[in-house]
């Protein structure tokens, strides 16, 4: 696919695990285990495939209501994939941010997500950022109310510059697996000019192929932002000679 067809930052709403494992008889917490196989298989393909931005949702503020014994294996699931992957993630250039509100972690989680973002914090091939105890009204509620104390004026790009994920662009690809059709509570500020993406795969059998296909419907949409598709071809037209004169 041409480079300029691609997104720049793709968000994922990584859905089904916990149906994949019931469907193999197997504990929920199988299926998030499984579920960390799809992501190194995601952020080695987004590797490959140029991408510059990967964001995950993997624990949302809602997920605290689910089984103790499944939070409790999130939890340690976490610890142990950061201690696990962190390494190979920094060797592949990967620069690895938490979002999320860390306030009702435990100590041990928070020291292990501390630890993973210095240790990639020099890298710049692909900026993964896995969301995690993050909600989207959260983010929005959290920058507003950082700006009040600061007292800054609230306007969009204030808001946009004061969420968690102030340090990468909007997504312009969202894709939920699992056969779902919403976006639960995901990125709901940065998302307003998503393209979506819905898929059937549970999140554990999603891999490159799935990728390719996402990336592929995304590249056959035509994006607008509100204008039309003649004021769009001027935008990008100038977009591209700008290119080319600073290239």
């Amino acid at each position: 696919m041409p480079a300029a067809r691609l997104p720049h930052h793709v968000a994922i709403v990584m859905d089904g695990n916990g149906r994949w494992a019931q469907k193999r008889w197997l504990p929920r917490v199988a299926g998030h285990k499984q579920g960390v196989e799809a992501l190194r298989r995601v952020v080695k393909a987004s590797v490959e495939r140029g991408l510059s931005v990967l964001s995950v949702f993997a624990f949302s503020s809602e997920n605290w209501s689910r089984p103790a014994e499944e939070v409790s294996g999130l939890m340690d699931l976490l610890v142990m994939a950061l201690s696990r992957e962190v390494p190979s993630l920094e060797k592949s250039g990967v620069r690895l941010h938490f979002p999320g509100d860390r306030t009702g972690l435990s100590p041990r989680v928070v020291q292990g997500l501390e630890a993973a973002e210095r240790a990639t914090a020099h890298n710049d091939t692909l900026i993964l950022n896995v969301c995690f105890n993050y909600g989207g009204r959260w983010d929005v509620v959290q920058a507003a109310r950082r700006l009040v104390q600061q007292g800054i004026e609230i306007s969009e790009e204030t808001l946009s510059g004061a969420t968690a994920l102030a340090h990468v662009g909007d997504p312009d690809l969202l894709i939920r697996t699992g056969g779902e059709l919403r976006i639960s509570n995901f990125l709901l500020w940065q998302g307003a000019y998503s393209e979506l993406v819905f898929t059937d795969c549970l999140w554990p059998d999603f891999d490159a192929a799935e990728l390719d296909r996402a990336l592929a419907e995304y590249a056959r949409r035509e994006r607008r932002f509100g204008q039309t598709s003649e004021q769009r071809a001027v935008v990008d037209t100038e977009s591209a000679g700008v290119g080319q004169r600073h290239a």
